[in-house]
């Protein structure tokens, strides 16, 4: 039996994937155990409170969730009292999300602890490579594109 030239720690989308799971492990016990959140509910708050009030259409893209993840997430955000709904005047099919104040003081409690565990992520990094990193998975994920 002949092995594959195909090497799988090289392959790049496995390889963005690994190191996705491995950065994120920590910051992810962390909001679950301090607020029981999920992944899509802190990234639906961290969305609103960075670009304020928001749309559940407008989060999707921004974040590249499907509607029904988001659907949900905004479900437990708001029975956990973080965000509240508001319908638009012009259209009552689509709602306004945006954060409580409770909501308010999660994120800024979830963005310290986000900029330490980053910290502690590139420790030992040149800041060279740190933007360089950035700057390319940037680019990869289209991110530089697609925010405000």
């Amino acid at each position: 039996m002949s092995r594959s030239e195909f090497h799988l720690p090289h392959f790049l989308p496995y390889l963005l994937n690994q190191a996705a799971e491995a950065a994120s492990h920590e910051f992810q016990a962390y909001y679950r155990a301090r607020y029981g959140m999920l992944r899509t509910e802190w990234r639906v708050l961290f969305h609103l409170g960075c670009y304020g009030e928001l749309s559940a259409k407008r989060i999707c893209e921004l974040a590249s969730l499907h509607k029904t993840k988001v659907s949900r997430a905004v479900a437990a955000l708001e029975s956990k009292r973080f965000l509240a709904r508001t319908e638009t005047e012009a259209d009552r099919r689509i709602e306004r999300l945006s954060l409580t104040a409770s909501g308010r003081q999660t994120f800024k409690d979830l963005s310290a602890a986000a900029a330490r565990f980053e910290s502690e992520l590139v420790e030992g990094l040149p800041p060279e490579e740190v933007r360089l990193l950035r700057s390319v998975l940037l680019k990869m994920s289209g991110l530089d594109q697609k925010h405000p």
